[in-house]
């Protein structure tokens, strides 16, 4: 499994550990991944997903899952899921409305 944030799409940067006598070896930062679900009222079933705290963030910031899917554009969801949910949520307003 891929060391990446479904939702914001963060991943794995590189760079250097610098020792006191001034040696650099190359260095892996790990995005803080952690498992969450994420639940849609819309269409009453959760999806789980590996995601970033700040994304997570984001997502409540906008009101909740649903929200966000709604507010943010095809082509910025990173994931193929993610998109397919978007346009299942997207048919069922529709149909409501």
């Amino acid at each position: 499994m891929a060391r990446k944030c479904t939702i914001s799409g963060k991943g794995v940067l590189t760079g250097n550990n610098v020792s006191h006598a001034n040696n650099k070896t190359r260095r892996r930062f790990l995005p803080n991944l952690q498992v969450a679900t994420l639940y849609s009222e819309t269409l009453g079933r959760g999806i789980q997903v590996r995601i970033t705290p700040a994304a997570l963030r984001t997502i409540e910031h906008k009101g909740g899952f649903d929200k966000y899917l709604a507010e943010t554009a095809k082509t910025k969801l990173p994931t193929s899921e993610l998109r397919a949910m978007k346009k299942q949520l997207e048919a069922k307003t529709a149909k409501a409305a």
